[in-house]
């Protein structure tokens, strides 16, 4: 009798049976506690590696900085420089070349190969799995390869091979019209992997009912892949597009490794961005100049992704 009385008593008080501080919230509220408690750790990370270097880079842009001196505020002039300096539209072009050409064909090439191995049956894992070596592969051992493919006969495998068909030789990555596309068929091969692989989880992801119908419908190959395939793909499209552009616009490890000697092919006729920035930062000690170049770098990324988002987004 005293207990039902007291347990009256706490309940008239407000006081909810237990006693326990997690017990005033409701289960939604719980649920948003443990959400954040376990995200705090990532959102930190990201907020200490990632974004406050992202956010101090606008402040070094303002400034001159060589390592040795406290940054001097110089306000727009490091961008001023930028602007005017042949050298730096001249590597925007080939940052753009990589873009224009690279991204279109190899998403062509991944879809085509992806296309065919969703049709393969007998040795299907092994194929696939030859694919994605490539992209398992580091880039420095990757680079250095293809480097050894494109020396003159009798060390380099391509030339070997032309002499021995009786054709001229080329200079490939000593020549200033073709060390670009030498370098983007490399960072083309190696993206394959990974690009196939997408391709072929976004094909096995669509219903075979869809296919089924339209065969019944008296639908042709062609016909399927153009309302059926492709359509339902868009997603994975996207995302390969959007994945693919911000890789060529970063591409930094075949150009430096292939070019070792000269850092940006002859005449920088293969420079990009990104190693321009690495020279500016670490062979200049420019430390602000390259800061603005990362700024740039940073403002075509956001530019062209949110372009490609536009307009590859689901028209209503």
């Amino acid at each position: 009798m005293p207990s039902t009385v007291q347990t009256s008593k706490g309940a008239a008080q407000g006081r909810p049976e237990g006693g326990g501080f997690t017990d005033r919230f409701s289960m939604r509220t719980k649920r948003l506690f443990w959400v954040w408690t376990f995200l705090a750790l990532p959102v930190l990370f990201y907020s200490v590696i990632r974004f406050y270097p992202t956010i101090d880079a606008f402040r070094l842009s303002l400034t001159d900085w060589n390592l040795m001196n406290k940054p001097k505020f110089i306000g727009f002039e490091n961008y001023a420089k930028l602007f005017s300096d042949p050298k730096f539209w001249q590597v925007f072009r080939n940052t753009f070349a990589y873009l224009i050409l690279g991204t279109p064909i190899s998403l062509l090439i991944s879809f085509t190969v992806a296309f065919a191995l969703d049709r393969i049956r007998f040795g299907h894992s092994f194929i696939r799995a030859l694919y994605f070596l490539p992209f398992l592969t580091t880039a420095a051992a990757m680079a250095w390869v293809w480097r050894w493919f494109y020396q003159p006969a009798p060390i380099g495998v391509i030339n070997d091979l032309l002499s021995s068909f009786g054709l001229m030789q080329q200079p490939f990555l000593r020549s200033t019209s073709q060390a670009l596309p030498s370098i983007m068929v490399t960072a083309i091969w190696a993206g394959l992997g990974f690009q196939i692989i997408i391709f072929m989880a976004g094909l096995r992801a669509i219903p075979s009912t869809f296919y089924e119908a339209a065969r019944i419908d008296g639908l042709g190959e062609w016909a399927i892949l153009k309302k059926i395939t492709l359509p339902l793909l868009k997603p994975t499209t996207i995302f390969l597009v959007v994945m693919s552009s911000i890789g060529f616009l970063r591409i930094f490890d075949q150009v430096y490794n292939m070019t070792t000697n000269d850092p940006g092919g002859p005449l920088g006729s293969t420079k990009p961005l990104v190693l321009m920035i690495y020279q500016s930062a670490f062979s200049s000690y420019q430390m602000g100049y390259a800061a603005a170049q990362t700024v740039v770098l940073f403002l075509i990324l956001l530019a062209i992704s949110l372009l490609q988002l536009w307009i590859l987004r689901d028209k209503k």
